[in-house]
């Protein structure tokens, strides 16, 4: 049995170690490891409640207005704020532009190249990339010339022997299918998306002033309304927002979904590798009637139990019996012990840790061995992300998540049961893009319809005045980061933050065992994983990116070294 280890295996930011166990070709043991601490609970202390969004949305610089989101949400619902219905509508616009930007960028930029192989692609016939081009979209940029010339540049950039953005792939590793006019499409558009990206993210400097970390507003929207004022949300900014959204879904409509569809037909025995957990969680998002109410949203809460998909069970984030973080496998104390699990709003983070220091040859996995804690919902690990949210909708009801939903299982060929596995969670992306483009459209119409009939409210001052807040109140704040499952949690007293707590979506999908020893969803995720060379471990990144791991804002600090052992060299 031999131990493969990858740290770091994310490509745009460090910080995740996988150690995995191969025997007879096969993943047999995974550990999960989280390779610095994060102290943001400690630096939001004693701080003004309506002053952590600004904080904690520095998070991380990937999801970028999500954490501001939650920490504005958990402070509404510990003072009882109900946000003007042109504010919900604002940030349900940031929401969805967040999400068209982040998922196009993962597929091409992040998880795409598990897939494609970027040196085949000098091959390819131009032509025949062409002929394909065409027969799966409408896409302007499709020409013989146009993948000709793209062709001549990426040849000079290889021949070159530095091969940049594209440097340390598996390139010519046999798992790889695509044929190599595949290959160059997918390499055309990996630069298109590139520069689309740019565009949408404006619609956050519309609205919050600028991107990334654009602001936000306890009771409210930060944006005013005024159709003649230069310095407002005037008719001209509110009609580029149109505009961009409408760029947005053409791109997503025209490219996006199918090169997903391409590429994914290529692989449909990953339909059946890395299903992991079949525990699913979601908590939901994009409010149509208020954020009270949870029935109303586009995206349910919920969570699916055992792949049961007749049943969705309720979460609910106040009730101290639901959700806990454990540490038994972390490295952190507890007052109470390393068996105990804490509700978030009892949470405790530590940074003198009294155990023994972590170890960076290999982790010695009997003890503690991430920095990251270990969330449960009543004992049980759950899988958070694209896939667990279009589960929960499907369970739930949703005529357009089923629809769409079948339409891509009937397209692909392939049973539902290929949804629990690491093609299911890039599928769902897709899926989830293409549904939330159409949905920002509905939110936009919505915007202007109220603005035209005079309704310009976008802050609700009722409570501002800490004066009027009771001397002891709790919150939690819930909503879907690209990645999954967040929620903040606040107690306040006298006026300031008593405790804050973060549980992320990679708190839960990266996190190390239990003190029962169940593993959670990366871990799970690798088991069976078929490894054709353990000097390139391919397959494990196709797992492990198909989560689209961030684990910025679940560890923040090196340990005191700076350090750490590059087993295998990723891209």
């Amino acid at each position: 049995m031999a131990r493969i280890v990858i740290d770091p295996i994310t490509r745009i930011e460090g910080h995740l170690r996988i150690e995995v166990d191969v025997k007879d070709g096969k993943v047999v043991d995974a550990y999960s490891s989280g390779t610095m601490v994060r102290g943001f609970e400690l630096i939001l202390k004693g701080r003004d409640p309506r002053d952590a969004w600004a904080f904690t949305e520095r998070a991380c610089g990937v999801c970028t207005t999500v954490h501001a989101l939650a920490s504005v949400r958990t402070v509404e619902d510990a003072l009882k704020i109900t946000v003007p219905p042109n504010a919900e509508l604002v940030r349900n616009l940031m929401f969805c532009a967040q999400y068209m930007q982040d998922h196009v960028v993962h597929f091409y930029h992040l998880h795409a190249l598990d897939w494609v192989d970027v040196v085949s692609a000098l091959k390819a016939d131009p032509k025949k990339t062409s002929e394909l081009a065409q027969s799966i979209s409408n896409w302007p940029k499709s020409s013989p010339k146009y993948f000709a010339d793209l062709q001549k540049r990426l040849t000079a950039f290889v021949n070159s022997g530095q091969l940049g953005i594209f440097a340390n792939g598996y390139w010519g590793h046999s798992a790889y299918k695509l044929p190599a006019e595949a290959n160059l499409m997918a390499v055309a558009h990996y630069l298109e998306a590139l520069e689309w990206q740019k565009e949408i993210v404006k619609v956050h400097t519309i609205f919050g002033g600028k991107n990334p970390h654009p602001n936000y507003l306890v009771g409210g929207a930060a944006c005013s309304v005024n159709i003649e004022e230069a310095n407002a949300l005037n008719a001209e900014r509110l009609a580029y927002v149109g505009t961009l959204f409408d760029q947005a879904r053409e791109f997503i409509e025209q490219v996006y979904i199918p090169d997903l569809l391409a590429v994914a037909s290529f692989y449909k025995d990953w339909g059946g590798i890395g299903g992991g957990l079949t525990n699913y969680l979601a908590y939901g998002d994009l409010p149509t009637n208020g954020y009270a109410d949870v029935a109303k949203f586009k995206l349910p809460r919920g969570i699916i139990l055992g792949r049961d998909l007749s049943k969705v069970h309720e979460v609910d984030g106040h009730d101290v019996e639901q959700i806990k973080e454990f540490i038994t496998h972390s490295w952190y104390d507890y007052e109470a012990g390393d068996k105990v699990g804490l509700h978030p709003w009892s949470g405790e983070t530590k940074l003198k840790y009294s155990g023994p220091k972590p170890p960076y040859d290999h982790l010695d996995v009997s003890k503690k061995y991430s920095w990251l804690k270990t969330p449960r919902w009543k004992g049980q690990p759950m899988e958070v992300g694209p896939l667990s949210r279009m589960l929960v909708a499907y369970a739930s009801g949703n005529k357009e998540v089923q629809e769409t939903v079948g339409l891509v299982l009937k397209k692909l060929n392939v049973p539902v049961a290929a949804l629990f596995s690491t093609l299911g969670r890039t599928a769902a992306r897709g899926i989830e893009t293409l549904l939330i483009s159409g949905w920002s459209k509905d939110f936009y119409s919505q915007l202007l319809s109220n603005i035209k009939n005079g309704d310009t409210r976008m802050f609700n001052n009722e409570k501002w005045d800490p004066e009027t807040w009771p001397a002891e109140a709790k919150g939690v704040g819930m909503t879907e980061a690209p990645r999954g499952a967040l929620a903040h949690w606040i107690v306040i007293k006298d006026k300031k933050i008593d405790n804050y707590q973060l549980v992320v979506p990679s708190t839960w999908n990266a996190s190390p065992r239990d003190d029962k020893g169940q593993m959670s969803a990366y871990e799970s995720s690798l088991i069976g994983t078929p490894i054709k060379d353990p000097e390139k471990p391919l397959e494990i990144l196709r797992t492990i990116h198909s989560f689209d791991p961030c684990i910025a804002c679940a560890v923040h600090l090196y340990d005191e070294k700076g350090t750490y052992v590059h087993q295998v060299q990723t891209f």
